[in-house]
């Protein structure tokens, strides 16, 4: 019984339907999972180089670009140029993003209890150390 990867890929289907649904009941249309890595990021720190996002989530700058495009699009963030040095350009929050960021956390608290609903706090760890391990 190897199906490993086959089991990842449908509790990642199924956490990506779930994510979406809420994110759609919530009122955040347009929002994707993927873009929950950028807004996680932004909410641990006030701004960001797309440089610092990309190595952060382990993306391509042109993939984060895309996403930050969207986002930007959607009203969530907006772009700063440095004040400092202006060949830099910050990626920063704006009061939308910030406003969203109460319904992020309870989607992600409620994806999370969805996940482990059925293991016991040592199955869950047990689980992700096997994971790391992989």
């Amino acid at each position: 019984m190897r199906n490993l990867l086959s089991l990842i890929s449908k509790i990642h289907e199924n956490g990506n339907r779930f994510i979406t649904d809420e994110l759609n009941k919530n009122g955040a249309v347009g929002l994707v999972p993927s873009h929950g890595d950028i807004l996680v990021c932004l909410y641990q720190n006030d701004k960001m180089t797309m440089k610092d996002i990309a190595d952060r989530i382990h993306r391509t700058r042109p993939t984060v670009t895309v996403l930050v495009d969207k986002l930007e699009k959607l009203g969530y963030l907006k772009r700063e140029i440095s004040q400092e040095d202006s060949r830099y350009t910050y990626i920063v929050l704006t009061e939308k993003g910030q406003d969203f960021k109460p319904i992020f956390e309870k989607i992600s608290e409620d994806l999370n209890n969805m996940l482990y609903k059925n293991l016991s706090v040592e199955e869950s760890n047990i689980l992700e150390n096997l994971l790391k391990k992989i």
